[in-house]
């Protein structure tokens, strides 16, 4: 669905000397030593962004690629699920004001973490969810978490969402960045059309906790 999406925004552009550029790689985020990083795969990196980015401690939230072998991959590249790459968020945050339990709750209430074949209607291995852990207290968290959700009987199949070892991960191309708030139309017609909007308004919304892990600024 975000294929097609895409192809009708390209379209626009070619009517509207819109300034996106498919070729345009986003530059790596730079690394600030008293920030700690985080990634996630949640299916659309669009979705995955503008949660994080609303967390008070989050300073920086890069929609990428990682998993696969292919170096520097492109969009059209990782969306033929050849490459083993996923659509992931790189997330920059200050441990002194969030802590990552808050970021594995912000990341569960935003997929669906019992689908083994993509998210929604974005279907294919780039799509497959994933916790990426950058240390050994990163990755007992995770598996803490994991279990915790599959013991809950929130949902009734088992947590499909893997948990892995970082890797190199790779920046989305400048468009990608912040879609949501480049083309916010685009990006609510898409939320709500693939159906993970309606997913969190019904698994989600309901929880007393919701709005609190998903922060505010």
């Amino acid at each position: 669905m975000k294929r097609i999406l895409l192809t009708a925004i390209a379209s626009l552009a070619l009517l509207f000397g819109s300034p996106m550029n498919p070729s345009l790689q986003a530059k790596p985020a730079e690394r600030d030593s008293t920030l700690a990083v985080a990634t996630f795969a949640g299916g659309c990196f669009w979705c995955m962004e503008p949660p994080f980015e609303k967390l008070d401690g989050v300073k920086r939230v890069v929609a990428g690629y990682t998993g696969g072998t292919k170096k520097n991959p492109t969009y059209e590249e990782v969306s033929t699920g050849a490459t083993g790459h996923r659509e992931s968020v790189e997330i920059h945050y200050d441990p002194a004001v969030v802590d990552y339990e808050t970021l594995l709750k912000t990341f569960w209430q935003n997929i669906d973490p019992t689908d083994r074949g993509g998210q929604f209607a974005d279907r294919g291995t780039q799509y497959h969810t994933a916790i990426y852990y950058h240390t050994d207290e990163q990755h007992r968290e995770a598996e803490k978490s994991k279990e915790i959700l599959g013991k809950s009987g929130k949902f009734d199949r088992p947590i499909a969402t893997e948990i892995l070892p970082a890797g190199d991960f790779y920046p989305a191309e400048n468009y990608h960045q912040d879609y949501y708030k480049k083309n916010p139309l685009h990006y609510e017609m898409y939320k709500r059309g693939s159906g993970r909007e309606g997913f969190i308004e019904k698994f989600w919304k309901a929880d007393s906790t919701f709005k609190a892990e998903r922060g505010s600024k």
